[in-house]
């Protein structure tokens, strides 16, 4: 387990790690396997050149990378220097990064070749960058308004001292993007105080140790692929980066190969394991295999019952719940209650409390619905420049996460959907993740989205896009699947198959762009 004490800002998790299992393998990708000591001199190595050219406490620097060594290197390089971590979506095109970009007003950018065309195409020279610091590369920039320069150049200096500035547990640490409702990008700032305590109590009820090795496939920009890094690099585990996930059973010979330990994923994730992999094949080849945890949204009941069956029963499954404002984590369900509770997203966390309450802030009975909201040491400062939409969120009484469920009598939580996200439908309010359930429950369905579409008469009308798991379905088939199982104001007017549903970089559905299938 981790040394809890020793670790108070989020880079004390490698540094901990590296004095204590000094040539131990923390990070495998590929052919890379960098030991705690490696990181961590290189992650100093930047550090102290940052801080050599004009990086200080509370400057802004942007990460753009996949997950890598030159991430973590870049993630805990610019931590040591106080400055603030901005990890940014791989699938940023000119636009959209230029918009971040002229918000966070950045003093440096840690890159790589493979995003060279689209910084070009962006023009970040001249957005106010003083250091623009790239992995190996290729094009050339010629005459610009910052300085341009090569990482591994810097990471193999011999300067490996830790630096000594004195930060705080307050300091903010990192802002991690995260789209509303709206789709409009929120910069949510996080200290390293609120990520150091929701590290330390997911290590706490994963009962994680040194002996962990979790694969990640989860993009480390978005804040669950960053509880995989900062948990098993607080309690000196190793990471297996596999960027490889469209190829499954690619990633499921690695995880024997690697004796992985842990594998987290959000919904798609494990739709995609069940379907289109061989995981059942795999049953008694993941001996090593100690949890498998889900976050990311709601999971249909049909995929939770259809992986409790194909894993090794010696594998635990952890459901849990948060957000991004959250520092990652708010609830998990204990796996002993998998049966019992599966439809729950169990109890708070270790030192976050979770109450269910109606439109007036009042705390409500058992089995009654309300808003959730949290409270705990891991609850974001705001979002960055974005004052009013703060405070519609963190009110006196905690963060409002803008979902909507009730507690059972004996305190189990359960998620029943999101305001906004329900449909007028003939005078009805509907829930699109019921009818999603239904149609899950056929067994037909990999993945599915219910979506509304603005009509005159109806209010909205349901549509339904669709992927099989290779049987030969009609739409006439589904409908009248429909029919037989849901009232006739909740059954989709119309229906489309398509190999599969749109994706954020983060694995969650986009649900956006399913909808522009039916416009």
């Amino acid at each position: 387990m981790a040394n809890s004490t020793n670790q108070t800002l989020i880079h004390h998790f490698l540094e901990t790690s590296a004095a204590r299992y000094l040539e131990k393998t923390a990070l495998v990708h590929e052919d890379v396997r960098a030991t705690y000591a490696e990181i961590n001199a290189r992650a100093n190595n930047l550090a102290h050149y940052l801080i050599d050219h004009g990086i200080s406490r509370g400057d802004r620097v942007v990460i753009l990378l996949h997950n890598s060594l030159e991430y973590v290197v870049a993630y805990y390089g610019i931590l040591k220097t106080g400055a603030v971590a901005v990890p940014l979506s791989t699938d940023l095109k000119p636009d959209g990064l230029k918009t971040l970009l002229d918000e966070l007003t950045p003093k440096a950018l840690v890159s790589s070749f493979r995003f060279e065309r689209l910084l070009q195409a962006t023009d970040v020279t001249t957005s106010g960058i003083n250091q623009l610091v790239l992995s190996n590369p290729k094009q050339r920039w010629g005459s610009r308004d910052c300085s341009v320069c090569d990482l591994e150049d810097i990471v193999e200096n011999k300067d490996v001292t830790n630096p000594a500035l004195t930060l705080a547990e307050s300091d903010l640490a990192t802002i991690i993007y995260t789209s509303g409702s709206t789709g409009e990008p929120r910069g949510v700032m996080l200290s390293h105080g609120n990520i150091v305590s929701n590290t330390h109590a997911i290590c706490d009820y994963l009962k994680l140790t040194e002996k962990d090795i979790q694969m990640a496939v989860l993009p480390f920009f978005y804040v669950m692929g960053k509880s995989l890094l900062s948990t098993h690099f607080s309690a000196g585990g190793t990471v297996v980066i596999n960027n490889q996930f469209a190829f499954p059973a690619a990633v499921l010979n690695q995880m024997v190969e690697e004796h992985v330990t842990g594998f987290s994923g959000v919904p798609s994730t494990y739709a995609h394991l069940l379907h289109r992999s061989p995981l059942a094949n795999y049953k008694d080849k993941l001996d090593a295999l100690r949890y498998v945890s889900q976050a990311g949204g709601h999971m249909p009941r049909s995929v939770k019952e259809r992986l409790r069956e194909v894993l090794p029963e010696h594998t635990d499954i952890y459901i849990m719940y948060g957000a991004t404002e959250a520092s990652a984590r708010l609830t998990y369900l204990d796996p002993k209650k998998y049966h019992e509770k599966m439809d729950s997203i169990g109890k708070p966390i270790p030192d976050v409390s979770v109450y269910v309450v109606d439109s007036d802030g009042c705390e409500v009975e058992a089995g009654e619905t309300g808003e959730l909201v949290a409270t705990g040491p891991n609850i974001m400062q705001g979002y960055w420049k974005r004052p009013d939409a703060t405070d519609k969120v963190l009110t006196e009484i905690g963060y409002h996460t803008g979902d909507f469920g009730h507690r059972d009598a004996e305190g189990y939580l359960f998620v029943q959907g999101r305001n906004d996200d329900l449909l007028k439908v003939q005078g009805h309010k509907v829930n699109p993740l019921e009818i999603e359930d239904v149609l899950m429950a056929s067994g037909i369905c990999v993945e599915v989205a219910v979506l509304g579409i603005s009509d005159d008469l109806l209010g909205n009308k349901l549509v339904t896009l669709v992927s099989t798991n290779g049987t030969a379905q009609t739409e006439d088939s589904l409908l009248k699947y429909c029919a037989q199982h849901l009232p006739e104001y909740k059954r989709p007017r119309k229906v489309k198959f398509i190999k599969s549903l749109p994706k954020k970089a983060s694995g969650k559905i986009n649900r956006q762009k399913c909808t522009d299938y039916f416009l």
